[in-house]
């Protein structure tokens, strides 16, 4: 049989397959225990699993090695190709046991290379944990996460660190939270008296990543598209998506390609590559893998992202991974599929063919509306940017109110719980539906419907964080998922150790927190009004979101499950603030500029053509200096700008001058839809989406 992608599938990637054909048995085995219990691997035994992948990356044709880790850039999604970070290192050495003075160079992987390299701290977002002076900071190995050979590079995934083990990238947090999970997990298990065989726990995600493709040609001669990741300035076509003619339709041609190459290249790496298809909107599309260890699929995420990029500058495209690239349409998002289980194959979010996989599932779900009600704020910041701020509320994506989604038969169980009922007659089984006609059988349908209009709905055997923006990156949603969880199993455990029952003690949780469960319609007017009798918060712009970050409450959990240092949350605040912030003052510079060299010349250049044909000119004139106006205006409000804190610049941006955002590009868009089409300075909407699809 022909080569494609699926027989090359896994074979760039130095997974425990390989390590277990390459390496010694022994050398697999302190491997492995080394991972679950944290202790550093052997010199010797770094030695061989360095020479062994040496020899195996060169096999694959790699020059280079790179230790690749996340810094605290936000959105980096949104223009470009800065989500991860990495520089390359030959694969070569000086021979250190020469006799002679001037070494000369042998090929190989050091050792201590692999497993740990410097760089400096300061150049990257750090929230102040590293300044010019003390700018030390370390790159190393995440041994969970298996290295890859792409592009004659071999790739090591790494956690990033100060010189004093202050963390200042995505991924440590989240390592950190999945050993807050086997803790906290564990315990919980050995306390209901379910799986107590288990020796670790893990978390999963699936991603969905959602994304626009554009001809290139037309993203260059954007300077907001170039700058900002999203369209500025632009009215809607005549047809867009208002037929529902996109979604699941055939992907086009150029399109297809893309996705096609980019599958391939993502299967030799091992990321199972599994769905591809076209969303809702034109010119939008979604691919998705099979879901992994939480991790390794952040990770899979973010090399997919930038796979992207590249592959599409290959092909004249561009691909926009900002949350909101075009106004009117839907936006992108980035489903995150999340769930927890043990070594033993058990599933926390399953309901379980057995009493003790049914009890399981009740008591988990009672550990995460415990997380979620308590903790509610803290998950609202994973996924609060300025991008997401477009998203959100809107009736495309959930609303920016934190909410559970159970399901309607299980919001009805919780009652009969809370009321002295059992925590066993859930009826989780699955139900046939009848199609109505002989050629199609009946379909199986899990017994809980789909809410899309919930931010954490249940999905037959995981939760659906529905909010993660199309741009982010995954660890830090995840990490906190992962936390709310482990507070959920840290206190339903202290419960049952001070004597309650496991049924009470479930009981409790429900009675105090299913406020946050709800199965209505989350698009609706009624949902915030009832959310807020509930208690629970409507924190619907960014800078409302991360003030809360830092909270007494939140940093004291984070602490407590050696997440966060206090210090750390507070730079991650900091952080969240210098990005929302360098994205807004970037947006309105960049309306400013396209305003004054591109608008204004071609309104003036229309205008003319009309001179002594007042009725024909219409409105136009009026329209044309309105943009004037609605510009100096912006001018006047972006200069008088505060400076006091990071938390005052924030709002003020967010409720001052974004409003006059949105006024100058409504005068902006209106002479669009009045100019004559050739002196409009800039690709139109029309344009971009469709272009490339013939």
């Amino acid at each position: 049989m022909a080569s494609d992608a699926i027989t090359t599938m896994g074979t760039c990637m130095f997974d425990d397959a390989v390590m277990a054909a390459k390496l010694p048995a022994a050398v697999v085995q302190r491997f492995n225990e080394c991972l679950v219990s944290g202790a550093p691997t052997p010199e010797d035994d770094m030695k061989i699993i360095a020479d062994t992948m040496f020899a195996w990356a060169r096999e694959r044709g790699a020059i280079d090695f790179a230790h690749w880790f996340f810094p605290l850039r936000g959105g980096g999604g949104a223009v470009g190709g800065m989500l991860g970070a990495f520089k390359k290192d030959t694969l070569m050495d000086l021979e250190f046991g020469s006799k002679y003075i001037t070494k000369p160079m042998k090929a190989c992987l050091p050792a201590e290379r692999l497993f740990q390299g410097e760089t400096d701290g300061s150049s990257f977002p750090n929230g102040g944990l590293r300044v010019t002076h003390s700018a030390a900071a370390f790159t190393t190995w995440d041994r969970s996460s298996p290295p890859f050979v792409m592009d004659a590079c071999l790739y090591i995934p790494c956690a990033f660190v100060t010189h004093f083990g202050k963390c200042i990238d995505e991924k440590t947090p989240l390592l950190r939270s999945m050993d807050a999970v086997t803790l906290h997990g564990l315990r919980l298990l050995k306390n209901i008296g379910i799986g107590t065989d288990a020796k670790c726990m893990f978390s999963y995600l699936g991603w969905e990543q959602e994304f626009f493709v554009l001809s290139a040609e037309h993203f260059k001669a954007r300077p907001d598209l170039v700058n900002t990741g999203r369209t500025l300035f632009g009215k809607l076509p005549t047809r867009h998506q208002q037929g529902d003619l996109n979604y699941f339709q055939a992907i086009p041609g150029s399109v297809q390609k893309l996705l096609d190459v980019v599958q391939a290249e993502m299967l030799k790496i091992g990321c199972p590559m599994a769905v591809k298809h076209n969303e809702v909107a034109p010119g939008q599309h979604e691919m998705s893998p099979v879901f992994r260890a939480a991790n390794v699929s952040c990770d899979s995420n973010v090399c997919f992202m930038e796979v992207m990029n590249r592959e599409a500058a290959k092909l004249g495209l561009q691909v926009l991974f900002h949350e909101k690239p075009f106004a009117g349409i839907n936006g992108s998002g980035k489903h995150a599929n999340w769930s927890i289980g043990t070594d033993t194959g058990l599933n926390f979010f399953y309901p379980g063919k057995n009493e003790a996989g049914a009890k399981l599932y009740v008591t988990a779900i009672a550990c995460l509306s415990y997380g979620l009600a308590q903790y509610n704020e803290m998950v609202r910041c994973t996924v609060a940017s300025a991008g997401n701020d477009h998203r959100l509320g809107a009736q495309e994506a959930p609303p920016a109110i934190i909410s559970l989604y159970p399901g309607q038969g299980f919001e009805a169980f919780v009652e009969s719980i809370c009321s002295g009922g059992d925590l066993l007659g859930y009826k989780a089984e699955k139900k046939k539906q009848s199609t109505g006609c002989s050629a199609a059988m009946h379909i199986e349908a899990n017994v809980e419907d789909r809410n899309r209009t919930a931010p954490f709905p249940f999905c037959g055997n995981r939760f659906e964080f529905r909010a993660v923006g199309s741009s982010q990156n995954c660890c830090l949603p995840i990490m906190v998922c992962n936390a709310i969880m482990s507070a959920g199993m840290a206190h339903l455990s202290s419960l049952i150790e001070g004597g309650m029952s496991h049924r009470d003690a479930v009981a409790k949780l429900y009675s105090e927190n299913k406020h946050v469960i709800f199965t209505g319609n989350g698009y609706s007017a009624e949902w915030p009004v009832e959310a807020s009798k509930r208690g629970l918060p409507n924190l619907n712009t960014t800078p409302k979101a991360v003030a809360t970050w830092s909270s007494e409450k939140n940093t004291k959990l984070l602490e407590t499950l050696k997440i966060y240092t206090k210090e750390e949350t507070e730079a991650r605040q900091e952080v969240m603030y210098e990005n929302y912030i360098s994205c807004m003052c970037c947006e309105v510079e960049t309306m400013i500029q396209m305003v004054e060299t591109g608008y204004m010349p071609a309104c003036a250049k229309d205008l003319e053509k009309f001179k002594g044909f007042d009725k024909l000119a219409g409105g136009r004139k009026a329209v044309y200096e309105s943009i004037v106006d609605e510009l100096e205006k912006l001018k006047s409000l972006i200069a008088a700008k505060p400076h006091t804190s990071l938390a005052d610049e924030a709002t003020y941006l967010c409720d001052t001058v974004k409003p006059q955002m949105v006024a100058l590009r409504a005068k902006v868009d209106k002479a669009e839809s009045l100019m004559e089409s050739s002196l409009y300075p800039y690709p139109t909407y029309e344009a971009m989406i469709y272009s490339h699809h013939f």
